[in-house]
């Protein structure tokens, strides 16, 4: 009975844990950006129809909502512009004008410096599966290869350009081994990374189909 309880309350906060997650994010924005922008947007309206703006209640997070949606609307025109000429040329010159703010373009470059480093490596997860001898010549592992090594150690390449290849443990593919490896030794396989993640994390017991 107890073991039967125990299940349900897993399968029950399964369930719930992704609403409750998006329940929380969406108070948390409307909380810190809704607010605040919902004095500077529509308290000037209503002073100038003479009429009080709500503090609390219903009204006061009807608007905090809607402010968090024009932020969002906001900030989703800017990454469009941006894909642009002018739009980049734009934020440009807004960026060039910042830097020579005292201060404020020690901020800006820091946290751009810290966005952009994120960004890159996002963008060099796990770029396509592969197989390695690893851990000795004749066995392979399944392995992902995440970026072209660069700097100090790529010189040791011997004239063949080295890549960084991360070989995930089984069943918990968050740790392995980061290996740089000549891209000839590299055999390169058609499975998309979710199902190399799903091999890997069932020990081999889920294998994708070929595709040959």
């Amino acid at each position: 009975m107890l073991k039967k309880l125990g299940n349900y309350l897993i399968t029950g906060t399964i369930i719930v844990l992704p609403l409750t997650v998006t329940i929380f994010l969406l108070i948390f924005l409307i909380k810190n950006i809704g607010n605040p922008v919902s004095g500077l947007l529509f308290s000037p309206i209503f002073s100038n129809f003479d009429a009080r703006f709500p503090d609390t209640g219903v009204g006061k997070i009807l608007l905090d909502f809607i402010s968090t949606i024009i932020v969002l609307l906001i900030i989703t025109g800017i990454g469009i512009v941006s894909k642009f000429f002018l739009g980049r040329t734009l934020i440009s010159i807004f960026e060039t004008l910042i830097n020579k703010v005292p201060f404020a373009g020690l901020i800006y470059r820091t946290v751009k410096q810290i966005v952009d480093t994120f960004s890159e490596q996002n963008k060099a997860i796990f770029q396509s599966v592969v197989l390695v001898e690893f851990p000795r010549k004749g066995v392979f592992s399944v392995g992902f290869v995440t970026s072209t090594v660069k700097g100090e150690i790529q010189q040791y390449g011997d004239d063949n350009e080295l890549l960084n290849v991360f070989v995930p443990t089984t069943p918990n593919p968050t740790s392995g081994f980061l290996m740089m490896v000549p891209k000839r030794d590299l055999i390169y396989l058609e499975m998309s990374v979710g199902d190399a993640m799903k091999l890997i994390i069932s020990g081999g017991a889920v294998v994708p189909a070929s595709k040959k």
